[in-house]
């Protein structure tokens, strides 16, 4: 009889150690649904707006303030790093003239000058490597919006 007892103590310490197992695995698998879930999550929410423009949607990334504005599309050497975006739009506080240019700007853009929502102009600003140097674009009258579009 104790011999039986044994036997039974031995596959209850082995079942208690496959639970144990089984809980880590299952605590495991559910912290890694968790990262993945969070992962998904975040990635969906994009900096981009969508954009009407001439009878074409953008998606454009947004500047805000005034390091945003500053920086702009410099730096990105191809479409690929804005991750799907067609350009971007700069949002200021006030009606002002605007004065853009392609310094370290490494793409072709188009830039229209917003007043509103309604196109007070268009211009062109090559990227450095085509100008050698840099080009300036100043808007035609007072905007509170610019979109730059990459060519």
């Amino acid at each position: 009889m104790s011999r039986s007892r044994n036997l039974l103590r031995r596959e209850v310490r082995i079942g208690g150690q496959k639970i144990r197992f089984m809980k880590k695995i299952l605590i495991g698998i559910l912290v890694i649904f968790f990262f993945v879930f969070l992962y998904f999550y975040f990635d969906k929410k994009t900096p981009f707006i969508k954009y009407k423009l001439n009878n074409r949607t953008y998606k454009l990334l947004t500047a805000k303030n005034q390091n945003e504005w500053e920086r702009g599309l410099m730096f990105y050497k191809n479409k690929k790093e804005l991750k799907g975006a067609d350009g971007m739009i700069f949002i200021f506080p006030n009606k002002d003239h605007r004065t853009f240019w392609n310094k370290n700007t490494y793409l072709d853009l188009d830039v229209y000058w917003l007043d509103d929502d309604k196109v007070a102009g268009k211009s062109f600003l090559p990227s450095i490597l085509k100008s050698k140097q840099p080009v300036i674009a100043i808007s035609p009258g007072k905007v509170n919006r610019v979109v730059e579009i990459i060519k």
